[in-house]
């Protein structure tokens, strides 16, 4: 596996974030994680245990919640600096299976960002409350017809970005915070010629924590899109 950094935005996950960061760092050795935590919990107290000794393991603590978009930015600003082959990110409540990262994997390249998708064939969701259901199958058919991007889950976070893709992203024009940050990273991409792939997981419903999708998140995720088009 050629040198990969994933970041894991988080707040309030100290159920979660262990177990994950060691379902991933087990995979590969090439593999780095950088979690970036504006929890209010101890996830950051158990973060820095778990950097005893592994120096794979990297933390980015900021103050109050920012949003999920603005804490991937920040990951993906740290990964650049550095020399990473490939940038993921994923969800810290294991709604993004880990044992579902080699596919994503196996498909990425330098100019390319891969999706796990839960729109495509082979793809399966779990445990999602019908108003969860309705507003991703509304808010991927809105998001599609605007910007015509040749994806079908525009608002999933477990993505693999090849760092040639990364490095034609203009992260001063995305003016989002939460999940709109998503379709505004694949807009800018698709216009500057980044090939998209998608391959099915299985997204399962958080189980332990709290789900920390906002109403706020929820309107912005409509509200911006036609500024993603007109702006970006």
């Amino acid at each position: 596996m050629p040198k990969t950094l994933v970041i894991i935005p988080c707040y309030n996950e100290s159920e979660n974030i262990v177990r994950l960061i060691d379902a991933l760092l087990s995979q590969d050795r090439n593999i780095e994680v950088l979690v970036v935590d504006d929890s209010a919990d101890n996830t950051a107290e158990l973060v820095r245990e778990r950097q005893r000794g592994e120096p794979r393991l990297h933390l980015i603590k900021r103050q109050g919640k920012g949003g999920r978009g603005t804490a991937v930015l920040d990951g993906i600003k740290f990964g650049l600096t550095r020399d990473y082959k490939l940038i993921a990110e994923m969800d810290a409540d294991f709604s993004h299976d880990p044992s579902d990262f080699h596919k994503l994997v196996s498909v990425a390249g330098d100019n390319v960002m891969v999706i796990g998708s839960r729109d495509i064939k082979g793809s399966k969701i779990v445990g999602w409350p019908l108003g969860r259901t309705l507003f991703h199958y509304f808010a991927n058919i809105y998001a599609r017809a605007i910007l015509w991007i040749p994806i079908r889950d525009y608002t999933n976070g477990y993505r693999i970005y090849g760092r040639g893709a990364l490095e034609k992203l203009d992260i001063s024009k995305i003016k989002g915070i939460g999940y709109i940050v998503l379709s505004e990273i694949s807009y800018q991409l698709f216009k500057k010629g980044v090939q998209f792939k998608e391959v099915p997981i299985t997204f399962v419903n958080r189980r332990r924590g709290a789900s920390n999708f906002s109403l706020k998140e929820i309107t912005e995720a409509f509200t911006s899109v036609l500024n993603i088009k007109f702006n970006s």
